[in-house]
């Protein structure tokens, strides 16, 4: 059975940036509040004519003309995603068609910021089942249009930002790709994190207009305390049943969902902090997106290289975990 690697990656973020100093015109806040709670500075904000199969678009087509694939090379596109540009149909069908993907079929996966761990390990075991030969995985997601900027709690946090990988068997010899992945869900607590409204359970209405059931809705200190424990756990036991320490990781690549998140869960793993990826402080959470874009900030300060073990880790609404061992493919 063949070996999926990932053989390339895009990245996209608009060029509009919201400041803390921004936010502080906004909602009783200040960039001090911010940085020492999250560790966020600023987020990019796609303008209004942007949706996520846009941004999705520039990421794929990124990570396809570094890999020098054409677009019809791509049998399987997986779009990671909370932020569909409508319900239907699925944002992958308008990605497909836009790039000119004409041999793929695809669908969106809906897994909230654990998305992008969930769309490659999906990927890798369509590759190693020998049925596909190219899959393009995309994580994108247009947060500020579901974020109410009157809530201080959640308006600070979230970013918008996409970003692509393409998987692919691993030449004949090559010690490079896919490993093992260990994901989970916890709908237990479904209601800490979630839009209420604008499904089938809560049709839009005038009522759910009036009552804000359209943005993001979360209690905090019940995510992070449970970020915190299940990133560190799932991690720790996908290395323990590959025979593996977190001395054998070199990079770290973990959702940027809050900086203080990240540092407290490395910290309980034993991964230097230098060996992680965090770049949380620029683009916020961009959802489905952060792990493609804190990888390519590994690879663009040369912390990443080929045959390196990389451990790619999240927590999400729903509750979803999930994490993917990977020696990196290029």
């Amino acid at each position: 059975m063949p070996r999926a690697k990932i053989s390339s990656l895009g990245c996209y973020v608009p060029p509009g940036i919201l400041t803390n100093a921004d936010l502080e015109r906004m909602v009783e806040t200040t960039d001090d509040w911010i940085v020492e709670r999250t560790g966020i500075k600023e987020r990019h904000i796609a303008a209004e004519n942007m949706a996520t199969s846009d941004m999705a678009v520039e990421a794929a087509l990124k990570a396809l003309e570094r890999r020098g694939a054409p677009a019809s090379s791509v049998e399987a596109i997986i779009l990671c995603t909370v932020t569909p540009d409508m319900f239907f149909p699925s944002t992958a069908c308008l990605v497909q068609n836009r790039i000119g993907a004409t041999q793929a079929w695809g669908f969106d996966l809906v897994a909230a910021c654990s998305g992008f761990v969930y769309g490659i390990t999906t990927a890798a075991h369509l590759v190693a089942a020998g049925t596909h030969k190219r899959v393009l995985v995309i994580g994108s997601d247009t947060m500020s249009r579901i974020i109410n900027y009157k809530d201080r709690a959640t308006c600070v946090l979230f970013g918008d930002g996409a970003g692509a990988m393409v998987i692919e068997a691993a030449g004949e010899g090559e010690d490079v790709g896919f490993i093992d992945f260990l994901n989970e869900i916890d709908g237990s607590g479904g209601d800490y994190l979630k839009m209420p409204a604008g499904g089938s359970r809560m049709p839009a209405s005038a009522e759910t207009i009036q009552k804000e059931l359209h943005f993001v809705h979360q209690d905090g200190q019940q995510v992070f305390r449970y970020a915190v424990k299940k990133m560190h756990d799932v991690c720790a036991n996908l290395l323990e049943r590959n025979h593996l320490t977190p001395a054998d990781v070199a990079m770290l690549i973990p959702h940027q969902a809050n900086r203080r998140i990240v540092v407290a869960a490395t910290e309980r793993l034993g991964i230097p902090i230098e060996r992680v990826s965090i770049n949380i402080h620029k683009y916020g959470n961009t959802t489905a997106a952060t792990i493609p874009l804190a990888t390519q900030d590994a690879l663009s300060d040369g912390r990443l290289k080929k045959g390196d073990l990389v451990l790619f880790a999240a927590v999400g609404a729903g509750f979803t975990v999930g994490a993917n061992l990977w020696r990196w493919g290029y």
